[in-house]
């Protein structure tokens, strides 16, 4: 039998499609999991449920404790923070303490799902590499400078400590099983739902859950120590994205509309959603990052890792058809 594999972050989205492909491959999979968290998206998957929280370094040592390998794809990802201390505990605090609990237990192989967040778009649309490292003075919003940190954090480990961690970072995915929605999810859903009639304009590398799931799996066995891996697929302009699913449900093509006139709106979503508790469709941060589309190529992971990509069109269908069957099309 394949070794125990620990997992942070299996009831999440892209964690779940990990949890499967884990399962998949005949590892026994354990699951840390906050007391309360749904676990509906992992039925099928024979996980060993461990209580535990990113924030309580007892408990991930105890989830650890006999496994010879930890994914960790545990995150807070939100591009709308009130209270952005929380997310840099979980997403810094809580990797450090992942990473210095496998070093305790002397696991073989770490993955460390990291994102292209930590990386610089380039300009023009000219996709960016493992090469364009960004410092997290230089990353856009809480997300991204604290998924910076954390990756920065891990090849000072891997450097300083010997940790045997290997960087993935995952482009865009999108599929199924997208249950919060992801900050992308919801604007596929908002699509569907026909309450996008505009856009602002800018591109993304839109990626297959199930394809990035199955290039962090192979990480386990393959990949360099050390270095980051970039789990993409294609890069697609927001407005195709848009138009393709206004297409597929027979609705007119939404308008591009200019960043400028659109930062007061920000500013006025922003206040309302810290008001009423709601994530914000606009945001100061959202149209920063627009004003680069984020471009990224997967050659080293293909090359390394065997990374494979299929159209991005088939994952928008599953992403809508998921949706459907959990009844979240409804207006």
């Amino acid at each position: 039998m394949a070794e125990a594999v620990m997992l942070t972050g299996g009831t999440g989205f892209l964690g779940s499609a990990i949890a499967l492909a884990l399962h998949q491959a005949g590892h026994p999979v354990r699951a840390l999991v906050r007391e309360g968290t749904p676990r509906g998206v992992l039925a099928g998957v024979p996980a060993e449920f461990i209580g535990g929280d990113l924030t309580d370094p007892a408990s991930i040592a105890a989830a650890l404790r006999g496994c010879g390998a930890v994914i960790h794809c545990a995150a807070d990802y939100r591009i709308f923070v009130p209270d952005p201390a929380r997310m840099w505990a979980v997403n810094v605090g809580g990797t450090e303490a992942v990473m210095r609990a496998a070093l305790a237990e002397g696991c073989r192989r770490v993955v460390y799902v990291s994102s292209v967040a930590t990386l610089k778009p380039r300009q023009n649309g000219v996709p960016a590499t493992e090469a364009d490292a960004a410092a997290p003075a230089q990353a856009i919003g809480p997300y991204k400078r604290s998924k910076t940190e954390a990756e920065r954090l891990v090849e000072r480990l891997v450097a300083e400590a010997g940790l045997p961690a290997v960087i993935v970072n995952p482009s865009t995915p999108i599929g199924p099983r997208d249950r919060r929605p992801t900050p992308t999810g919801r604007i596929i859903l908002e699509a569907a739902r026909g309450r996008m009639p505009a856009y602002v304009d800018t591109g993304l590398n839109l990626v297959h859950v199930d394809d990035v799931a199955a290039s962090c799996v192979a990480a386990l066995t393959r990949g360099a120590v050390g270095e980051r891996h970039i789990l993409g697929g294609q890069d697609v302009p927001l407005g195709e994205l848009l138009a393709h699913i206004a297409t597929v449900f027979g609705r007119r093509k939404p308008v591009r509309l200019p960043r400028l006139p659109l930062w007061p709106a920000a500013v006025i979503s922003e206040g309302w959603a810290r008001i009423s508790g709601r994530e914000p469709m606009l945001t100061l941060d959202g149209l920063r990052m627009a004003g680069r589309p984020m471009y990224f190529a997967s050659a080293k992971a293909e090359r390394v890792l065997g990374h494979r990509a299929r159209p991005w069109q088939e994952a928008v269908a599953e992403a809508i058809g998921w949706f459907r069957d959990q009844g979240m099309l409804r207006p």
